[in-house]
């Protein structure tokens, strides 16, 4: 273990290192010592940074057999009407790593160091080094993006589910490179147009 005493006692931010799945229990274990042994002023904030997944819905297939048991239409309409709300998923950007916020000593060190899963410090050696202003921007940018992952292609065939042409098929043309906004070729008036619509208002037909 290096010596900190020379060290200028300012509070930057440092990356452990943990096992595989061992993240959340390493910030939730450091959270639960900071709180008990009152080292909120040299260890001010630990972090996983995570990013936002949105998983847009598939469209359930009514099958036959389903048409057959309900009682009148009305109510294969209302079901089919229902919109699935799309499933949200926080996924580690990086995995593996817990970043603290806290001022590098020999206790701050062993502190971190010791709590079960971590297995050291970023850095040469066995000196830790903290990480610039512009990579903890960086990170934090990385934080605020949403990461959309749609359950259609392009040349998949897809239902609308919102506007005037809600409940026509057509097939998914272009998709935007940030996934918000998707071209779909929708028959009207008697022709295939070209139709610009908000990735949340189609849902992939399957079979």
């Amino acid at each position: 273990m290096s010596d900190f005493s020379d060290s200028t006692p300012e509070i930057r931010w440092y990356i452990a290192h943990t096992y595989a799945g061992y993240e959340n229990k390493v910030k939730a274990n450091l959270e639960k010592i900071i709180e008990n042994r009152s080292l909120q002023n040299v260890i001010t904030d630990v972090k996983i940074p995570v990013r936002i997944i949105t998983e847009e819905p598939k469209e359930d297939a009514v099958s036959a057999a389903d048409e057959a048991k309900a009682e009148d239409e009305s109510d294969i309409t209302a079901e089919s009407d229902k919109k699935k709300e799309p499933k949200i998923i926080e996924e580690k950007i990086f995995p593996s790593y817990v970043f603290v916020k806290m001022i590098m000593n020999d206790e701050t060190w062993h502190v971190v160091r010791n709590i079960r899963g971590v297995t050291g410090f970023v850095g040469p050696g066995s000196r830790p080094v903290p990480l610039t202003d512009e990579e903890v921007a960086n990170i934090g940018e990385l934080e605020e993006q949403t990461v959309i992952n749609l359950s259609y292609k392009v040349g998949d065939s897809v239902k609308i589910t919102a506007g005037f042409l809600k409940d026509a098929v057509g097939k998914v043309a272009e998709i935007s490179d940030d996934k918000k906004k998707i071209m779909v070729i929708a028959s009207m008036f008697g022709r295939d147009m070209p139709v610009e619509l908000g990735s949340d208002e189609v849902t992939l037909l399957e079979g």
